[in-house]
């Protein structure tokens, strides 16, 4: 009887400021090839709204990305693009898609200048108002990898509104200046997002205002210090409060529709709270598996596969709260197809991805380096990790199983 080879999904996603997510899946690849060369592999490469997330939607979608310069993070100008899908013949409006890392992303921060308190979207409103000048009228917002913490304020600004503090003076940029908002004028606000259908990609779990919000819980990560969250959330909650006032009149849902709690709605943390910045004028928060996934037919994928392999750069107590690898997870799990994941490291809480339907996780790195090392050999410390992965499941599958002690 001829057995048909081994049949693996690997659906990973990228590693930040090191590997795109469809050069993880490669080197995961050559790490499986080395122990089982005629296997049959799938590669699903995934993103999340972060980084690689234009470039992604128009490999698949058969768009473009279209470069344009922007103002970064920090005040700079940096190369950006953002993604034109269809035209043409494709039917409905042309869609593009602004990876808001492209432009705000955390990797654009120097080291010696990560302060979210200083830090600005003001870019993300470039580049959707580049998209409304290509023709767009369907702009998908993919956030994630954010280097920022302002709200969206900057990109408000960018797009035509005036941010003004208690004297009628334009806030400065960032989030450590949110706490001085008195008021928003929305009057010079770019008339064609009235006409325009603007999608965020985001994930839920994350909110703006409260005891688990975005400045909160992110805010170390991008170098805030405990009295500068502190700063930042206050000026979130600020925020809030005057874009409830002065944009919601202006936007209002639907007749019959509930308005959407600024400070604590799903998704209005995404970002640094661009989630927030985006709802106030007219953007539709959506959680990103439903819209980036779309046309993947990633649960067929799995469901066909004996053994699934996903990634990410850090597997912890966040881990299951949206990202890749517990999504990956939950799908497969319900398919019954056992998941192993490879990170580059492995934090606090990392155990709770065993709930969402990991059946095991592994770090790659080999020994104790520095951080550029790592990021610069994360490929080949993928395909070994892989490879020994395999070896062991190979070794598993030789042993007999062991007779029961006699009574």
């Amino acid at each position: 009887m001829t057995l048909r080879p081994h049949r693996i999904a690997i659906a990973p996603s990228g590693f930040k400021e090191s590997l795109s997510a469809a050069r993880v899946a490669e080197a995961i690849a050559t790490g499986v090839r080395r122990v089982i060369p005629d296997a049959e592999l799938d590669l699903i490469p995934l993103v999340d709204g972060g980084e690689g997330t234009a470039e992604a939607l128009a490999l698949a979608g058969g768009g473009r990305l279209v470069p344009v310069t922007a103002t970064g993070p920090v005040g700079d100008p940096v190369a950006s693009h953002f993604a034109l899908l269809g035209g043409g013949t494709t039917p409905g409006p042309l869609t593009a898609v602004v990876e808001m890392a492209a432009v705000a992303g955390l990797a654009l921060v120097p080291p010696d200048r990560r302060h979210p308190g200083a830090t600005t979207t003001f870019g993300v409103g470039e580049l959707i108002r580049a998209a409304l000048d290509a023709g767009a009228r369907r702009i998908l917002v993919g956030c994630g990898d954010s280097g920022t913490s302002d709200g969206g304020a900057g990109a408000l600004q960018s797009l035509g509104a005036r941010l003004t503090d208690r004297h009628g003076l334009e806030l400065r940029p960032g989030g450590g200046a949110l706490h001085e908002l008195e008021h928003l004028d929305a009057s010079g606000l770019d008339p064609r997002l009235a006409d325009t259908e603007l999608l965020v990609a985001c994930n839920p779990y994350n909110v703006l205002c409260g005891k688990r919000g975005v400045a909160r819980v992110f805010g170390p990560q991008k170098g805030a210090t405990p009295a500068e969250v502190e700063l930042l959330s206050a000026g979130l909650e600020r925020l809030a409060a005057v874009l409830t006032r002065d944009l919601a009149p202006a936007f209002a849902p639907a007749s019959g529709a509930t308005a959407l709690d600024l400070r604590t709605a799903p998704g209005t943390g995404a970002s640094g709270g661009l989630g927030a910045g985006l709802a106030s004028v007219g953007a539709r928060l959506l959680p990103r598996y439903d819209v980036l996934l779309d046309g993947l037919d990633l649960d067929a994928r799995l469901a066909r596969a004996d053994f699934v392999i996903t990634a990410e750069g850090a597997l912890d107590h966040q881990t299951v709260r949206g990202k890749i690898p517990a999504e990956v997870a939950r799908r497969a799990q319900a398919a019954g197809v056992p998941v192993l994941v490879l990170a580059g490291t492995i934090g606090p809480g990392a155990q709770d991805v065993r709930a969402v339907g990991v059946d095991a996780y592994s770090a790659i790195l080999p020994a104790p380096m520095t951080l550029v090392e790592a990021i610069g050999r994360s490929g080949e410390f993928l395909a070994d990790a892989s490879e020994r992965a395999m070896r062991i499941m190979a070794l598993g599958t030789r042993l007999a199983p062991v007779a029961p002690l006699a009574a």
